[in-house]
């Protein structure tokens, strides 16, 4: 999930650039607008539970008594990735991003503003579920990975062990319970005006999660082990998650509790922003209250940090720690490096907003950085997604005409309900579809791969 869902708050965050449809893509001219349609669309194609006004229509029911392990109600929420297995830390993520995105360009996103508060919704019921459930007991995912992956069948067949996992007082997850803290927190905001009484759920969640993360601290990786690792591990600790969830709690509530408790945990420098690592985002949160507040002096020391962190990510910066290919993409880490591409992405826009709106600038060294130099950067790094690169290959499926027809997903790699009705066991589907040489059946619309190797 954490890969193939970021492009939609980076579109977002481009929208002042969508156009009218068009209904023919070129590599050298993006349709932002029909790309970020699609990148939202793409949700369904990951749903759990009971689906429901289906537009992605080879997916069906599927995971209906998730939970039942438990004694407890877990349906919903979306798959990660290829897998048919719900881990919450990234899914939480995602749920924060597509807030931050549709809050930061409401009024910009038109029609697809509806659908994406439906994709949060449909991820922030099922995390409210995992939150209210049991006292004193987060849910933080459903399905035992290892299992999953020796398995290659659609989720309407599933036939593994719906696994549950839990974190508590004497099994702690800050990290995860931060992460979901945070994206309720961002969700109350995106349903306040639409949806006042869902809203205050939320937000209330919210806080009793951030709570439970603070009161009882751990890795959750420390108390799941191999449930969640090596797949979504806390590398980065669960400190940035704290920083991250306050974060929002405050930007959610204007509460001076949570601005103190971020003064007390201090903070990282570090020059990467992802599902793991939340540092960077929190600091871009929280400085545009000194950008755009008449320079709230409370939160420089934030701005300061989060333009340190741009001066390592600009390519002419000589404060920069990052790599770029001779096509000029962005270039992190080897696994999946679209999704690092991705989020840091949202945060040159979301940034170079706030600057603009003040006419801000700040300095690399000698380099004079101003909103255009972050957004033209950012521009450039989705237009690639977008198939202006050297391969003038389109990462997004389903967007133009050459994209990735063979994309590592169960759903998409295997025959539809309708048009194959018997069951496909948990090891068929290797040896006719996953080993297959042919186009995936169904096409994942809206999924943004990993990115060229």
């Amino acid at each position: 999930m954490s890969l193939f869902f970021l492009i939609s708050a980076v579109l977002i965050s481009l929208s002042t650039s969508i156009g009218s449809n068009v209904h023919f893509v070129q590599a050298a001219n993006p349709n932002y607008r029909d790309a970020l349609a699609k990148s939202i669309l793409f949700f369904q194609g990951q749903r759990s539970g009971k689906l429901s006004s289906q537009q992605i229509t080879w997916r069906s029911n599927s995971a209906l008594s998730d939970g039942r392990l438990a004694n407890v109600d877990l349906t919903g929420g979306y798959y990660d990735g290829g897998d048919n297995v719900k881990f919450n830390f990234p899914m939480a993520f995602t749920t924060t991003m597509l807030s931050w995105g549709s809050l930061e360009y409401s009024k910009k996103m038109g029609s697809q503003l509806t659908n994406a508060r439906t994709a949060i919704r449909w991820s922030a019921n099922y995390l409210l579920k995992c939150a209210r459930a049991t006292p004193d007991r987060l849910y933080v995912g459903v399905g035992d990975p290892n299992v999953d992956h020796k398995c290659w069948e659609r989720p309407e067949d599933m036939d593994t062990a719906r696994t549950v996992y839990w974190v508590s007082p004497s099994n702690p997850g800050s990290d995860v319970a931060g992460e979901t803290a945070a994206a309720l927190a961002a969700a109350s905001m995106v349903f306040r005006k639409v949806d006042p009484k869902y809203s205050k759920l939320l937000i209330r969640t919210a806080k009793k999660v951030f709570q439970f993360a603070i009161q009882y601290r751990g890795a959750y990786s420390d108390s799941l082990g191999s449930a969640v690792c090596p797949f979504y591990c806390s590398y980065s600790g669960y400190k940035d998650e704290l920083v991250w969830g306050a974060a929002w709690l405050l930007r959610a509530t204007n509460d001076v509790f949570y601005f103190n408790f971020l003064k007390s945990m201090g903070g990282d420098s570090p020059d990467i922003f992802s599902w793991d690592n939340k540092f960077v985002g929190a600091y871009v949160l929280l400085s545009r209250r000194a950008v755009l507040n008449n320079y709230d002096k409370k939160f420089n020391s934030y701005k300061q940090q989060a333009e340190q962190f741009m001066c390592r990510i600009l390519p002419n910066s000589p404060s920069s720690s990052t790599q770029y290919t001779k096509g000029g993409l962005m270039f992190k880490l080897p696994q999946s490096n679209l999704q690092y591409v991705a989020s840091i992405t949202f945060l040159l826009t979301t940034y170079s907003k706030y600057m603009s709106a003040t006419k801000h600038t700040f300095n690399c060294g000698n380099l004079v950085v101003t909103s255009s130099t972050l957004r033209n950067l950012a521009k450039r790094q989705v237009d690639y997604i977008l198939g202006v690169n050297p391969l003038k290959m389109f990462y997004m499926v389903g967007y133009g005409l050459s994209y990735p027809k063979r994309i590592h997903h169960r759903g998409s790699s295997l025959p539809s309900l309708a048009s194959h009705p018997s069951t496909i066991g948990c090891k068929a589907g290797f040896q006719s579809f996953y080993y297959s040489s042919n186009p995936n059946p169904n096409i994942l619309v809206g999924a943004v791969v990993g990115g060229p190797n």
